[in-house]
């Protein structure tokens, strides 16, 4: 059951893990993870730990589980904002067919702003966008 254990533990936390190599060929037969590395997702840095000096396999592991990380992340801030796509739209059926007076009063002009924010943003966004696909002046082709 040990054997199918990975050599590698990734402790996630805050923009990055701490890496651990799994050991579970001892006398004891137990597990046994030595931290080698803290990794650092949102600048790519890996500081080895204490005197350690990781291997070419190590660091291709860790740099593997790293950009894996870094996907799963960034399919994750996707799917966060499409939810909130799915909220608005719940939101607005609330609104039309259930809320209350009350209910209004209390949210009304914190969704307004949020909404203009939001508007603001991505239309000024939307424009730079655009203009990177533009045709600079002068240029006929």
């Amino acid at each position: 059951m040990a054997g199918d254990l990975p050599d590698y533990y990734f402790r996630i936390r805050e923009n990055g893990a701490a890496v651990f190599k799994v050991d579970t060929e001892n006398r004891q037969r137990r597990i046994e993870m030595d931290q080698i590395a803290v990794v650092n997702t949102r600048n790519g840095e890996i500081k080895p730990q204490g005197d350690r000096r990781l291997t070419p396999e190590d660091l291709a592991e860790i740099e593997a589980w790293m950009a894996r990380r870094v996907a799963l992340l960034a399919a994750r801030d996707i799917d966060d904002i499409l939810r909130a796509v799915d909220y608005l739209n719940l939101t607005t059926h609330w609104v039309q067919t259930k809320a209350s007076e009350a209910q209004l009063d209390e949210v009304t002009d914190s969704l307004l702003l949020a909404m203009h924010d939001l508007r603001t943003v991505l239309v000024r966004k939307k424009a730079e966008r655009l203009m990177k696909g533009m045709p600079s002046e002068g240029n006929t082709d």
